[in-house]
């Protein structure tokens, strides 16, 4: 039996089965050649701040070192005085930690109600609204701060004079800035203030993506308003929850402004330092660069753990 191998050129309906040609190796270069000034942009940016204040936490870099350029190694002797310290488990670790969960939960669930709110207005007073909250969000940190300590200002702030009226506190005597809870709710709404019309915004946008077919659907079977969000809205909107409360973890953690510039949030009040403020008032005012350097490492590692985790905790190893 002979077989014969019919051989046709190309060009005539012939089908070719040997190797296919190799992807030009160039075009794997491409996307990198565009990205490359972005990413050396960021890394300047951010990289290399990061690991300067890494390189300085293990020095004992002072004021004398910043003016003569000396560089004297320590090691790790900056971590081993800073978690030995006191200060940092009794004042500055629970005040950043307990602060940043509350503002947290407290910024999400407000955002998360006034997009509810928003999804169910009409055009027009869906714009008043938005345009009211952000104003809020508008508002520089400083001025907001600013604004808030007088309103809560001893004697004669607003806040304080309305709360004198319902019997709460006694505006001649009452100091929310000298007690470590008061000062730190003041600080809460402040930050939650400041927060929420972020997360309004985005969950809005989110929610405008749901099909009603879904949520008339479950109205149908029964379903109240908690069990429609929580079983139904919740599920689709995850991505979105995972944003808000990730960026607002970042910020919360990592928050100095609001209250740096509260009476006794500068260090005089050592019982209202946080980690960021604590690491501020080291390096400049005490000229502990090494030291403070330490501190925002600490914080740096802290919210990179507390994030994955975080993370990790709401969406499955499959889905990520």
């Amino acid at each position: 039996m002979t077989t014969v191998r019919e051989r046709t050129r190309p060009g005539r309906g012939a089908v070719t089965t040997g190797p296919r040609p190799g992807r030009d190796p160039r075009k794997n270069i491409r996307p990198w050649l565009l990205l490359a000034p972005a990413l050396l942009v960021m890394g300047g940016l951010l990289l290399y701040p990061l690991l300067r204040v890494a390189v300085i936490s293990l020095q004992d870099f002072g004021l004398r070192e910043l003016v003569s350029g000396r560089t004297d190694w320590v090691g790790f002797d900056n971590y081993a005085e800073l978690l030995g310290d006191g200060q940092l488990w009794r004042t500055a670790l629970p005040n950043t930690v307990v602060f940043a969960v509350a503002t947290v939960a407290l910024t999400v669930v407000l955002g998360t109600l006034v997009a509810l709110l928003l999804v169910r207005l009409g055009p027009v007073a869906r714009g008043v609204v938005t345009t009211a909250i952000m104003v809020a969000w508008a508002i520089p940190a400083v001025t907001g701060t600013y604004v808030w300590v007088f309103l809560f200002t001893p004697g004669d702030g607003l806040a304080i004079q309305a709360l004198d009226a319902l019997g709460l506190v006694d505006a001649a005597t009452a100091n929310p800035f000298t007690d470590r809870l008061s000062f730190f709710a003041v600080a809460a709404l402040n930050v939650v203030h400041h927060g929420f019309p972020f997360v309004a915004l985005t969950v809005l946008a989110g929610l405008l993506t749901v099909p009603q077919e879904i949520t008339e659907a479950a109205t149908v079977d029964g379903a109240n308003a908690w069990r429609r969000f929580w079983s139904v809205t919740f599920p689709m909107l995850r991505p979105v929850f995972a944003v808000v409360t990730v960026l607002s973890t970042i910020w919360d953690f990592k928050v100095f402004t609001q209250i740096y510039l509260m009476p006794g949030g500068d260090g005089v009040t050592r019982s209202v330092l946080n980690l960021g403020t604590w690491s501020y008032v080291e390096s400049f005012a005490q000229n502990r660069y090494g030291l403070g350097a330490a501190i925002a490492v600490l914080l740096t590692a802290l919210l990179l753990v507390i994030t994955v985790g975080y993370l990790r905790l709401l969406f499955r190893e499959d889905e990520l």
